[in-house]
């Protein structure tokens, strides 16, 4: 399956600077060494090929679990664009990395579409509001996507 979700034409903008890149580094490190949760969300850095670069790119996210896989979502706090990583991850799903809790794990990423995304996000929205939210804020359906160990 492809990833297909096409830019929203209008959506809340995505904080930026200095102060996100320095919470987006402690998240990763706290991500990187532990398996709890941090403000409530359980993280994972997840490391992909930059599509225009080439080079590894890793960010910071909430993950939800889905079977012996994880789900992780592309809001982007509700902007009108997908997030950097979710067009990295489009470009090469075949060659990603999670980790988490102090292992690195090589994982397949796939696109969650029609029914069998709807069910994830029920279930993402019923544990964590917030993403509802960032749906009602933008024209863009947001992407679901299930990492699954390579």
């Amino acid at each position: 399956m492809s990833f297909t979700h096409p830019q929203g034409t209008y959506g809340a903008r995505m904080p930026s600077g200095p102060l996100m890149k320095l919470a987006n580094k402690l998240a990763a490190w706290r991500a990187r060494r532990t398996s709890g949760s941090t403000l409530g969300m359980r993280l994972l850095v997840l490391t992909a090929v930059g599509r225009t670069s080439g080079q590894p790119r890793s960010t910071p996210l909430a993950w939800f679990p889905d079977g012996d896989g994880w789900l992780v979502v592309a809001s982007a706090g509700g902007d009108a664009s997908n997030p950097g990583w979710y067009r990295n991850v489009a470009a090469h799903p075949e060659e990603v990395t999670i980790e988490l809790g102090g292992e690195k794990i090589p994982v397949t990423a796939t696109e969650l579409q029609g029914e069998d995304r709807a069910v994830a996000w029920e279930r993402i929205t019923a544990s964590a509001k917030q993403f509802a939210g960032y749906e009602s804020k933008t024209d863009r359906q947001i992407p679901v996507v299930r990492l699954t160990r390579r």
